[in-house]
């Protein structure tokens, strides 16, 4: 582990206005902080953040990233806070450490949710400074250099395929091969420990039987280009063993079979020494056909430039040769973090979308896609790109994944324009859109402003950007296909009801259904997945329960099932309150014989003090009560009517109505009304408060 003045002295090497003050407070809070937790391999967790530090000094990083790297896991595992780190060592390297946090407080119902949710949160942080992706990915490929002391296999078996499937592609899009082949080394190793023991076998057999032989290679090709004037350095190296494995699965072959599995790099000092040199090369050697590509001319989409060929060495043994200057190769090793240069990116070192447009697409991806698993699904296929060029009409360069079309092209020319593809030429020609595209192609793209994505395209796009969107636009079709139905449904629902539903009843409708608008409602009533009954219920709550119960009861007129009597004691339902079956009773004795039956919150309870008081409760064979009900009413045509009909759906009888006071614009009615019992009376008021023609209603007792 790094001591603090040695990281500090590292960092100062490369860049001697790096502050030094920020640094050493970072290592401090750090290494309090952590205080004694332990790492799974028993060293102390302090020793990780300033690992990754030190990858990051490798890379010759600027002093606020390093700090962030030291600090990258405070907040998630120790108390300290966002608002400490900001206040402490300023406003970017807190961004930065929040950007950097890993999300493992992301409450989510499965790994893919959680896994997603991370993942989107990670991008647009990262989309916002590029410094973020830098600092993960060291921390990353530290982990994975200490994988091996976690205990649990399966533990390591989700990290690997997590580091294999985000962290590895994610570094190879921005250039950094070194990372990339270090992370996937380790995940191959523990996803697939039999495949990487016997090719790593293989591979030292190989060198053990070849001798010199490589070595020999290399001098051949350096001396070769130094006697045509091209200074090169020369080396050659084993590919790696998933790169070895991925081969051997992509091309059905065996170990034997392959001819490259040692390439040679040389290193010139300028571009034109790189075409210098290949032309030496191939007027020495004959050059495999289908071999070559110039990724300087035209580089990846990371940033990758050299020259790859394949020659056929002494007529027998077939040679891989990469040429680029060293510069070349400096990025190619270390990507983006080889040519950062924070002072020139502004005061914030911000540096996102404008300048990694795939990050937009990504994005794009994240903010449209259905499911969390369809998020990894899109991300990863949007991460793992084999590229064809292919250009427009007017000589734009579009970068595509190996197997693209006519409308992945479209796409990834602007949204817009592969949603209204209807047709393509390429090279001049027309084609089906389902052609696979190679490189070199020009592609025009025909439209129309009344194509619509069509659905079938899925089965044979390439790039993620336009699954995404074929997807999303279905999606939008099923929806309004929903939509459409639901309100069929809402329709005949109504009119089951027999009476026009008022917008305070549909309102009061949906927060009773827990939706939040009238497009959704009908979505969910399309998709089966809110029943008509259950709209009917929150319409006019209760109304079928209400309807059973009635016929039940109608075998029960003129009956009082009340417990707590003495068998054939006469009853009175006081007319005070009028008791119904539901409410909480009392009974009082009287003086000539009989029961008076209150509620246990009658007034005229206060001023019985002299009778006996019987403790109450209703029976199950119990008749209809009598409730009275005053209703606020507005002066206008047809709301009485109004409301006696829905007194009349609520199996509710009218017994007496009277007007107790009306001006110009409201009316007060009183109406006594035959209810089953409680719960009945209360989704009467409830029905009738649903209703734009009743201002108020409220239970009346004396």
């Amino acid at each position: 582990m790094l001591r603090q003045y040695e990281l500090v002295e590292k960092v100062r090497a490369y860049d001697p206005d790096a502050d030094e003050d920020l640094l050493n407070r970072a290592y401090v809070f750090s290494l309090q902080a952590h205080g004694s937790q332990k790492r799974a391999s028993g060293d102390p967790y302090f020793s990780h953040p300033i690992e990754v530090a030190g990858i990051l000094t490798d890379l010759k990083l600027d002093d606020e990233t390093i700090a962030t790297a030291i600090l990258h896991d405070t907040v998630e595992d120790t108390v300290a806070t966002p608002e400490k780190i900001r206040d402490l060592f300023g406003e970017n390297v807190a961004r930065l450490v929040d950007g950097v946090t890993k999300l493992s407080k992301i409450e989510a119902q499965t790994d893919s949710e959680r896994a997603a949710e991370n993942l989107r949160k990670f991008l647009i942080a990262m989309s916002g400074d590029i410094r973020v992706l830098l600092v993960k990915l060291a921390d990353r490929l530290h982990n994975m250099r200490t994988l091996h002391h976690i205990k649990n296999p399966e533990k390591r078996k989700r990290i690997a395929r997590e580091t294999m499937d985000i962290y590895a592609p994610l570094a190879e899009r921005i250039g950094m091969y070194q990372f990339m082949d270090e992370m996937k080394e380790i995940a191959f190793r523990e996803l697939e420990p039999e495949a990487f023991q016997s090719i790593t076998q293989r591979l030292g057999d190989l060198r053990a039987k070849g001798g010199g032989e490589v070595d020999k290679i290399a001098e051949d090709i350096r001396t070769t280009l130094g006697s045509h004037g091209v200074d090169a350095e020369v080396a050659g190296r084993e590919k790696r063993p998933f790169s070895i494995y991925k081969k051997m699965q992509e091309r059905h072959i065996a170990f034997e079979q392959l001819s490259d599995v040692i390439a040679f790099r040389a290193l010139v000092d300028r571009p034109d020494d790189c075409y210098r040199a290949l032309g030496i090369l191939h007027q020495k050697w004959a050059a495999m056909p289908a071999r070559f590509k110039d990724f300087i001319s035209t580089p990846k989409r990371n940033g990758y430039r050299s020259l790859h060929t394949t020659v056929l060495y002494e007529g027998r043994l077939r040679v891989e040769v990469q040429i680029r200057t060293h510069s070349m190769h400096e990025e190619a090793e270390h990507g983006l973090a080889a040519h950062w240069a924070y002072k020139d990116r502004g005061d914030d070192g911000r540096a996102g979308r404008e300048e990694y447009p795939w990050i937009t697409d990504l994005l794009e991806i994240l903010d449209h896609a259905a499911t969390p698993e369809e998020v990894l699904e899109q991300t990863r296929l949007a991460m793992y790109q084999h590229t064809v060029f292919c250009f427009t009409p007017k000589g734009e360069l579009i970068q595509l994944p190996r197997g693209a079309t006519p409308v992945d092209f479209a796409f990834a020319v602007h949204t817009d324009v592969g949603k209204t593809t209807v047709g393509a030429k390429v090279n001049g020609r027309p084609v089906p859109l389902r052609t696979e595209l190679k490189n070199g192609d020009q592609v025009e793209i025909l439209r129309s402003e009344f194509q619509e994505p069509d659905p079938a395209w899925e089965n044979f796009v390439a790039t993620a950007k336009a699954r995404a969107a074929i997807r999303r636009h279905r999606r939008m079709l099923g929806r309004a296909e929903s939509i459409r139905l639901g309100h069929q449904i809402y329709e005949e629902a109504a009119a089951r009801l027999n009476v026009e539903v008022s917008q305070k009843a549909f309102d009061e409708a949906l927060k009773r259904l827990g939706v939040d608008s009238e497009e959704t409602l009908f979505e969910q009533l399309g998709e089966h997945e809110i029943s008509a009954d259950r709209l009917i219920d929150a319409l006019a709550p209760g109304l079928f329960a209400m309807r059973r119960r009635s016929k039940a009861k109608r075998g029960n007129r003129g009956k009082i099932s009340i417990k707590g009597l003495t068998p054939g004691v006469s009853v009175h339902l006081s007319s005070c309150c009028h008791p119904i079956p539901g409410e909480r009773i009392v009974g009082l004795r009287r003086k000539v014989g009989g029961i008076d039956v209150h509620t246990l919150d009658c007034g005229e309870l206060a001023s019985e003090t002299d009778r006996d008081w019987l403790d109450l409760s209703w029976g199950e064979e119990t008749d209809r009560g009598i409730a009275t009900l005053a209703m606020v009413l507005e002066n206008s045509s047809g709301a009485l009517a109004t409301v006696t009909a829905i007194l009349a759906r609520s199996d509710a009888n009218i017994i007496n109505m009277r007007v107790r006071d009306r001006d110009s614009s409201f009316g007060t009615f009183v109406v006594d009304v035959e209810v089953d019992d409680l719960q009945h009376l209360t989704h009467i008021i409830a029905a009738l408060r649903t209703s734009d023609a009743v201002t108020s209603v409220e239970r009346e007792k004396r």
